[in-house]
């Protein structure tokens, strides 16, 4: 048996930041993990392999759309997919030999196998118990998906099918217009397939700045991505090669169908708790089956902690990252804390979409009096060298302090961009500070302070 200070299930972004820091903090460290290799959804099967995949299908179509433009001339390069789920596979695997790299390196022990807290203080891996003062639960989300639909993994898929088909499909019906459906139904489109993607809601990415959502879904429109939204999806038929959507309009609750040699799911997400034993300790949950935390993530179970895709707040992997390193500092005995009126939110489709703190629609809702300073990508000379000036920056602060409130913007490096805003709000920063803070020429992030300038008396290339 071996006893440990903390014990961290679960090895996802969240899960081992947290191992890293308690090492770091001089706390006897052990994670847990039941694959084969360590990094979690986002290493193995989410975050990162989607980039990969994003990335290559991107160079994919800069060739084939945009080389000749440049003056470069040649035979447009074909798709050969197996080799790019090869490199999509490397990627990985560099990826989470790092990740093993950092627990050799912080001396953090790896429970392999699946974890189970069998009794307070008591985690559980195969035959073997192990004792630790403190317990993380850091087991990460799986995919969710629609009542009646069955998920086989090859004709109808999660995201993780989606990453691993073994070719392109010739056409593709995406169930769901949020980050993970927009992003792989953007792949496959640059590489042919014939993308439909159905929503429920009136509007694509829920929650996010509409005229934001507007402009993204007219660029991927143009880029070949069909939408058919207002529609409940109510059932999936699958065969061994091909799969009809049923669902119903809305607006006039009409009946219609679309056929597809692959069904992407992409409702969301949910916690992955299973077999975690957490429940049979009278571990609390919320309404939505998520585990109930305090503000220093403690569950009401003493001993033990919670933090990332498992409780409250966006499933991100930067979120669980915050709070990995926060609540190591609260079993240090420190302070931790994590601002999240500061956590960005990013689509890496192309153009990018980046966005931080309140949208317009959320600051008129609370009442509050605000301004907006916004600058399109047009008046930036370096987007328009790499035809991507369509997109703008939204920039929203105080009226009265010029604070900055939030920031949303779609263009590119988008994703980079958008944390210059996240320091200034750290900081209590207004719109003025950004305006008069030099940036270099020519740059995209020149598109930021324009949008600044433009709170104030003006942009200047606007």
């Amino acid at each position: 048996m071996s006893e440990y200070d903390v014990i961290v299930i679960g090895s996802g972004p969240g899960g081992y930041v947290c191992a890293i820091r308690c090492a770091q903090l001089g706390l006897k460290t052990a994670i847990v993990e039941g694959r084969e290799t360590l990094g979690g959804t986002c290493l193995n099967v989410g975050c990162i392999p989607s980039k990969a995949l994003l990335h290559a299908s991107h160079m994919y179509h800069e060739a084939t759309h945009n080389f000749t433009k440049m003056g470069l001339m040649g035979k447009s390069p074909s798709v050969d997919f197996k080799t790019m789920q090869e490199y999509k596979s490397g990627v990985i695997a560099q990826n989470t030999s790092g990740v093993e790299f950092l627990m050799k390196k912080n001396k953090i022990d790896w429970l392999k196998g699946w974890g189970k807290i069998t009794a307070k203080g008591e985690v559980t891996v195969g035959k073997d118990v192990h004792k630790a003062k403190n317990i993380v639960i850091a087991s990460g989300s799986e995919p969710s998906s629609l009542p009646g639909i069955e998920i086989d993994e090859k004709v109808v898929v999660t995201s993780t099918g989606a990453l691993e088909l073994p070719k392109v499909p010739k056409s593709m019906v995406v169930i769901g217009a949020g980050v993970i459906g927009l992003e792989m139904g953007s792949v496959y489109a640059r590489l042919g397939c014939d993308v439909t993607v159905v929503e429920f809601l009136d509007h694509i990415t829920p929650g996010m700045d509409a005229e934001i959502a507007k402009t993204l879904q007219r660029t991927l429109k143009k880029q070949g991505l069909n939408f058919v939204l207002g529609a409940a999806v109510q059932s999936v038929d699958a065969k061994k090669t091909k799969a009809t959507v049923n669902y119903k309009l809305r607006k006039d609750e009409t009946d219609a169908s679309i056929d597809a040699d692959v069904v992407l799911v992409a409702t969301g997400r949910k916690p992955f708790m299973d077999n975690l034993g957490f429940d049979g300790l009278g571990g609390e949950l919320t309404e939505r089956g998520q585990i109930k935390t305090d503000d220093q993530w403690r569950t009401n179970v003493d001993g033990i902690f919670a933090i990332g895709d498992v409780i409250e707040g966006p499933m991100l992997a930067h979120k669980a990252e915050d709070e990995g390193m926060a609540v190591a500092e609260v079993i240090a005995g420190k302070h931790g804390h994590v601002n999240y009126g500061v956590i960005p939110g990013v689509i890496y489709t192309t153009p990018e979409v980046a966005s931080v703190g309140k949208t317009q629609e959320e600051l008129k809702d609370e009442g509050v009096d605000f301004k907006v300073g916004k600058f399109t990508f047009m008046g930036n000379g370096r987007a328009k060298a790499v035809f991507q000036g369509e997109g703008f920056v939204k920039l929203l602060v105080d009226a009265k302090t010029d604070r900055i409130l939030g920031c949303h913007l779609i263009g590119p490096s988008a994703g980079d961009l958008i944390h210059e805003i996240c320091v200034a709000m750290e900081f209590g920063a207004s719109a003025q500070d950004v305006a008069m803070t030099c940036h270099a020429h020519p740059t995209f992030s020149e598109a930021m302070r324009e949008a600044a300038l433009a709170c104030g008396d003006g942009a200047i290339h606007a």
